[in-house]
């Protein structure tokens, strides 16, 4: 998902949702209901009659008249996705949670295999763009499961909505249109625009001005297809990349560890210094080895980064790093993209331990958790690993009854409680 990145929009796809805070063109942004409330508002007039203003504006942007009155003539709005644009999600997961659902042992076993079954394609990508295919599939497994979840909004209904009525109107007249001209061009069909609220789609969640600067058609049909070729969208993934500054044969970053004492104040993934100057204050690798290494140099420039703060993982980033986070607008999915690659390199999990009593819990263990949920009588929908509204309310209820802190997250805390119920039932 890129240029309008909603963070807890990507967790939905790929984990959980996340963080209350809607980014756009990398910018944080303050989220105010804009919905009119008149007594005499009529919104399908309303719509109708924005959708005709807008003609001429479409067709100034390369959108032919009759392509333009035959995607919209029965274009019909919803409104659910300005409830979206204005939602703020009481509930905010640190990055512990966020990165165990998207960074499990289930995602780098399906991650390995997709390396596997698309070897040969993603080799090809690698040496065309050199970007490795283990992070092309880090992005792809984190955008959309590996392509098994990638949206059900109809992308002209949510975008046209989305051009008429909410804040940014503007922006998302322009996304409206595009995909307008892709679907004019012959690089979609209609029935293939099913995405995200906000018009992201595909294989690795393109909105579709991403998806005309920078999609390829890497297969050679004719055609630029990142809902039903794999490796279009695999190779338009390293593509963005790539032009978002990849430098091939270096590192996203590394972790480290940093003497004790040492202020981060004032540090972060922008203020780079040479990996000379960071040997110079005492930080190694988190094994102890040398920060220089391989490719590096002692003027290669690293950013020192602490999500969670001198008592959590600290890590070193480097360009790399900022071109993934061009993607999503947020360090801790540009995080969960990283690690998820090394994961898929065969390395393990960060040495340093989240600063938390409750550590976050996997896919597999949040299913755990809706099952036993499920037994206790609550409606909370099916058992698929995502901790959403209903999820969270029973949880309170079980952590109330449970005499815990009543967080309403899907933490290892609660998992134990429940297993540790389930065993004293067995022995009855």
């Amino acid at each position: 998902m890129h240029r309008f990145a909603v963070i807890f929009a990507t967790a939905a796809m790929a984990a959980t949702q996340v963080q209350a805070e809607l980014i756009i063109n990398g910018k944080s942004v303050t989220v105010t209901p804009t919905v009119s409330t008149s007594a005499n508002f009529q919104p399908q007039n309303h719509f109708q009659s924005c959708l005709a203003n807008l003609r001429s504006q479409a067709i100034a942007k390369g959108v032919s008249g009759s392509s333009y009155d035959r995607y919209t003539q029965n274009l019909s709005p919803d409104y659910s996705v300005i409830e979206r644009l204005n939602y703020q999600p009481e509930f905010s997961t640190p990055i512990w949670d966020y990165l165990s659902g998207l960074v499990d042992d289930e995602r780098v076993q399906a991650g390995q295999q997709k390396l596997a079954q698309h070897r040969d394609v993603l080799n090809r990508v690698a040496a065309a763009y050199g970007v490795p295919a283990e992070t092309v599939v880090a992005v792809w497994g984190v955008e959309s499961n590996f392509g098994a979840i990638s949206g059900s909004y109809p992308l002209l209904q949510a975008l046209g909505t989305l051009s008429c009525e909410g804040r940014r109107q503007s922006y998302f007249r322009g996304e409206f249109f595009t995909t307008m001209r892709l679907l004019q061009r012959g690089d979609v069909t209609e029935s293939q625009l099913k995405g995200s609220w906000a018009g992201a789609f595909g294989h690795t969640q393109f909105m579709p001005s991403t998806y005309d600067e920078l999609a390829v058609d890497f297969d050679g049909d004719g055609r630029r297809d990142l809902v039903s070729s794999i490796p279009d969208a695999l190779a338009s993934t390293a593509n963005f990349l790539k032009r978002r500054g990849w430098q091939t044969g270096q590192p996203w970053g590394f972790e480290v560890k940093v003497p004790a004492g040492m202020s981060l104040s004032g540090e972060g993934r922008r203020n780079k210094k040479s990996l000379s100057s960071w040997v110079n204050r005492g930080l190694t690798r988190a094994d102890g080895s040398a920060l220089i290494q391989g490719n590096l140099s002692g003027s290669s420039q690293a950013g020192l980064m602490a999500p969670a703060g001198a008592n959590g993982p600290v890590f070193l980033v480097f360009r790399n790093f900022d071109a993934i986070y061009s993607y999503n607008a947020a360090e801790s999915y540009a995080l969960a993209i990283a690690h998820l690659s090394d994961r898929l390199m065969g390395q393990s999990a960060f040495r340093t331990a989240w600063p938390t009593d409750d550590a976050g819990t996997s896919r597999a263990e949040r299913r755990e958790i809706q099952r036993f949920l499920l037994s206790r009588g609550y409606d909370i929908g099916e058992v698929d690993g995502l901790i959403g509204d209903k999820t969270r309310q029973a949880i309170r209820q079980e952590q109330t009854r449970l005499g815990l802190a009543a967080t309403g997250r899907a933490g290892q805390q609660i998992l134990r409680a429940f297993r540790n119920e389930a065993a004293k039932q067995m022995m009855q």
